[in-house]
């Protein structure tokens, strides 16, 4: 996709569930890097079924079944506390479908929010605890905010597993 201002975005679609467009998906990406400070970063979005999300959860994680994000963080040992991102993110749509049936919102905007999601795990991020877990969907809440996207209508600990 782009890359402007040391962010390069790469957006690669292998599903036909949920219509995404790649440069509306790339805004959001650019929008919340931005609100988390990040300026050098090279994040491959994947969007795929839920069937290769489960032989990639099941391959990497060691855990049978889909899941609605992965994210795989590629910075090593770089800078990544200056600011300097390097990841692969994966998302279900179809995950992102029936979660957006179930919480009454936008399949695209559930995809966005996993995208979000992951992003802020490659900016150091995790929800394993209650307290962390609040931190990051305050983080989440003002990173779609950024992008111009609705709160999710989920409650505050709600959330599959990434």
């Amino acid at each position: 996709m782009g890359d402007t201002a040391g962010i390069r975005v790469d957006v690669v679609d292998r599903q036909r569930t949920v219509r995404v467009g790649a440069a509306w998906l790339e805004r959001v990406v650019r929008r919340a890097l931005a609100r988390e400070g990040v300026d050098s970063a090279e994040i491959t979005i994947l969007i795929v079924g839920d069937r290769r999300m489960a032989r990639l959860h099941e391959e990497w994680l060691g855990v049978p079944g889909t899941t609605d994000v992965i994210t795989f963080d590629l910075s090593g040992d770089g800078p990544r506390g200056r600011g300097c991102l390097r990841g692969d993110i994966v998302v279900s749509a179809e995950t992102a479908r029936r979660m957006a049936r179930e919480l009454g919102w936008a399949p695209r905007h559930e995809l966005a929010y996993y995208v979000v999601h992951g992003l802020l795990h490659l900016a150091g991020h995790d929800d394993h605890d209650p307290g962390r877990r609040r931190t990051m969907r305050a983080r989440e809440r003002a990173l779609l905010a950024a992008a111009g996207l609705p709160h999710p209508p989920r409650g505050r600990t709600r959330r599959t597993p990434a």
